[in-house]
């Protein structure tokens, strides 16, 4: 009896501490960005990467006045494409 008692604490207690180790509590899952948190945000990107690449074109050394215009001209139009089709899938 005793030679069978002592494996058998030994094997529920390693057991037991394996089964711990294998099953970590699990961290609650983030929610998920509304539908208009995901437009704003895209928004938002569309904005600050238009602004940038405004500022890069109008602090060129090199370009001339009617080279930037015709580059902003060209930013602009893509910029409300882009702004028109993130309103089409809102």
């Amino acid at each position: 009896m005793k030679k069978f008692f002592i494996p058998a604490l030994l094997f529920l207690g390693l057991s037991s501490n394996v089964f711990a180790q294998k099953h970590p509590p699990r961290p609650p899952v983030p929610p998920h960005p509304s539908k208009t948190e995901l437009y704003n945000n895209k928004a938002r990107e569309l904005e600050k990467r238009y602004n940038k690449e405004k500022r890069m074109i109008l602090n060129h050394p090199l370009a001339t006045k009617k080279m930037k215009n015709a580059q902003l001209k060209a930013l602009n139009e893509r910029y409300r494409n882009e702004k028109r089709l993130l309103r089409a899938v809102k």
